[in-house]
């Protein structure tokens, strides 16, 4: 079982930190050793599951989690400037930082693959009778070739590993998500495995990076002695319920006569 609460996946923040990225190497290696072979294979599956997959790859698609995470997050912190009472304020602004942390932890390594696959403007399988497996074309609008790295796997697996530090117990079904979006994209012929493995090691590495950065200014998320990190509890919002509970939650204070 992973555990979450080390600062970096894969002992990358221990002193053997080449093995986890040689053995990154090694299978990326390996994934393009057999990209066409693979990518054929699974173009060619059967129909109802090449199907099924179809519905499934939208999900690795970033708007439906940046606009959502985004408005609450300008949303709860306004509300937090303008509300008076304590618990409540705090409470809002543990529910800011809740949504702040979902938005940059998918959105900033999406972005990086975004600019990432421009710039190496590696073509899809679609041109591969053309210029093979490794045609070039540096560009910032022919989407044709923008394959490597997978942006969907990228954007399902840094939302996985996200949840995953948030609630862990809905990691590992995150995580066979995430997998699933990735087999999506090759079974569509628009990305080769190596695509979704790269995609999906930085996705996991971008999302490691946002809480590292979030826990270091006690944003969200603590860091203990021994250096693991953690989500903070939502103790205003336990407090806040309790209080409902008992029918004495805060309210407005009376206006003075």
């Amino acid at each position: 079982m992973v555990d979450l609460s080390k600062p970096w996946p894969l002992g990358l923040d221990e002193k053997r930190w080449w093995l986890p990225v040689g053995g990154l190497v090694v299978l990326l290696a390996l994934a393009f050793a057999f990209d066409r072979q693979l990518s054929v294979l699974a173009q060619n599956l059967p129909e109802a599951a090449r199907g099924a997959l179809k519905e499934i790859t939208p999900y690795g698609e970033s708007d439906w989690i940046l606009y959502p995470s985004g408005a609450l997050f300008v949303v709860t912190a306004l509300v937090a400037f303008f509300v008076r009472w304590k618990l409540m304020r705090t409470m809002l602004w543990q529910f800011a930082g809740l949504y702040a942390f979902i938005f940059l932890g998918v959105g900033l390594p999406s972005l990086v693959s975004t600019l990432a696959k421009r710039l190496i403007g590696r073509g899809r399988p679609m041109h591969y009778d053309a210029t093979g497996l490794f045609g070039m074309k540096w560009n910032w609008a022919d989407w044709t070739y923008q394959s490597f790295p997978s942006g969907h796997a990228t954007t399902a697996f840094a939302l996985a590993a996200s949840i995953g530090f948030i609630s862990p117990r809905w990691f590992y079904p995150s995580l066979a998500l995430a997998a699933v979006i990735g087999v999506s994209r090759v079974t569509e012929g628009l990305h080769y495995p190596s695509d979704v493995i790269a995609g999906a090691a930085l996705g996991v590495v971008g999302a490691y990076a946002v809480r590292w950065a979030f826990a270091r200014r006690g944003w969200l998320f603590g860091r203990d002695a021994a250096g693991r990190i953690d989500m903070r509890p939502m103790s205003s919002l336990k407090r806040y319920l309790a209080l409902k509970k008992r029918d004495i939650a805060p309210g407005p204070k009376p206006s003075r006569p």
